[in-house]
């Protein structure tokens, strides 16, 4: 994917993030398409690639679990403030989904346990939102968006990437994609 990325000029010569839903994953690359870093995450509760109509809207508490999905598609994000006030990157406003720091909510979610956890299934959790540990958005995320904007690319888990990304026409292997590397976190970074 970031070869094509790259090749096709699509991130315009910005920084740019690639979600992987299946695998959980977020990968993070400088503009020139060089590798940073990379994080597991947590995801949408739903699977699904689309929002729902006027999700961004809603209060939480009006959004049922099937609705609770992380859309695929590629984004501009950018930073901004959420309703509490906190720094995220912003990859649909309208639909109120971001990159944000994990917050502990809830004790029966145990977003901190499911962010650790090397299982993908055990991701599933948050309202749509990509979620990052704490010391990974302020040491990766935060400076990668501190001039502006970025693209985020979110890989689809129902439909083809062909679908999705115009520019997509063969696997990554094939293309001889470099990841980046997975930043290895202490317990105690997942604030």
């Amino acid at each position: 994917m970031a070869s094509w990325i790259v090749s096709s000029g699509d991130s315009q010569n910005l920084p740019f993030v690639i979600v992987d839903k299946i695998a959980a994953q977020l990968y993070v690359y400088d503009a020139n398409g060089t590798p940073r870093a990379s994080t597991t995450v947590l995801l949408g509760l739903a699977r699904g690639d689309h929002s729902v109509p006027g999700i961004g809207e809603r209060r939480i508490a009006d959004i049922r679990p099937a609705e609770r999905t992380t859309p695929a598609g590629r984004f501009v994000g950018e930073p901004g403030k959420n309703i509490d006030s906190e720094d995220v990157i912003w990859i649909d406003y309208d639909a109120a989904l971001s990159i944000h720091r994990v917050r502990a909510g809830p004790a029966r979610e145990r977003r901190l346990e499911r962010l650790a956890s090397p299982m993908p299934a055990d991701k599933r959790i948050s309202y749509g939102c990509v979620v990052v540990p704490v010391s990974f958005y302020e040491q990766v995320i935060a400076p990668t968006f501190a001039r502006g904007k970025g693209i985020v690319y979110v890989l689809p888990e129902t439909r083809s990437a062909e679908k999705v990304f115009s520019f997509v026409q063969r696997s990554p292997a094939q293309a001889g994609l470099q990841q980046p590397p997975t930043v290895r976190l202490s317990s105690d970074s997942f604030e």
